[in-house]
């Protein structure tokens, strides 16, 4: 059976990007730093969409949520890398700022934790900083998922490479459809109805 998207007339297509940010490859899929992959990818699963192109650096799914034309991106860059994937897909698909968002892991938020923004810097996350340097600008929301801090001294750049032990899981998944019910009311609200609705901790609830 054919994709539904192929027969859309790109040109009249008004997109929306979602992009998760991540390390390609099999030994980082589970690790902390690519909850963005993992987000997108459940987003995918959800909506029946298949990552079966490459362009720019990256790989793309396309598909309908909702009443929105949606791409979902996964830059096959590494992490400190991820806006030259990022900005020459925005640029083909015609994505205004205000059309793409960005979900990527956080350190300073605890596990369980989701917080969307409008805009804002990087905070120190390098694959962040690298979209707001190709992108020239940092007025795009995003969507930050907790996965708290490393303990004791271990170090902050090891801690994001290693995988959700098994008592994280059962939360990680429902962060993961958390963020996705986030992304939905983002597609059709916008973002400030998407933050006042889907911005807390999961962990701390009843």
């Amino acid at each position: 059976m054919a994709s539904p998207y192929v027969c859309w007339k790109m040109s009249e297509k008004k997109w929306w990007l979602v992009v998760g940010l991540g390390n390609p490859g099999q030994r980082y899929a589970q690790n902390r730093h690519n909850v963005g992959f993992q987000c997108v990818d459940r987003l995918a699963h959800v909506y029946r969409f298949a990552f079966d192109k490459r362009q720019n650096k990256g790989q793309l799914a396309l598909g309908q949520v909702g009443e929105r034309a949606v791409v979902l991106l996964k830059p096959r860059t590494f992490m400190n890398d991820s806006g030259r994937a990022v900005a020459p897909v925005a640029g083909f698909y015609k994505v205004p700022m205000e059309r793409l968002l960005v979900i990527y892991d956080e350190l300073d938020l605890p596990l369980g934790s989701v917080r969307l923004r409008k805009k804002g810097g990087s905070g120190g996350h390098k694959g962040m900083r690298s979209i707001i340097s190709q992108l020239g600008g940092q007025d795009f929301p995003r969507v930050r998922v907790g996965i708290g801090r490393p303990p004791g001294r271990m170090d902050p750049a090891a801690y994001v490479l290693r995988d959700f032990g098994q008592d994280e899981v059962p939360l990680v998944e429902e962060v993961y459809d958390w963020v996705i019910r986030a992304v939905e009311c983002w597609l059709a609200d916008g973002i400030e109805m998407a933050m006042t609705g889907f911005n807390r901790s999961l962990s701390e609830q009843e």
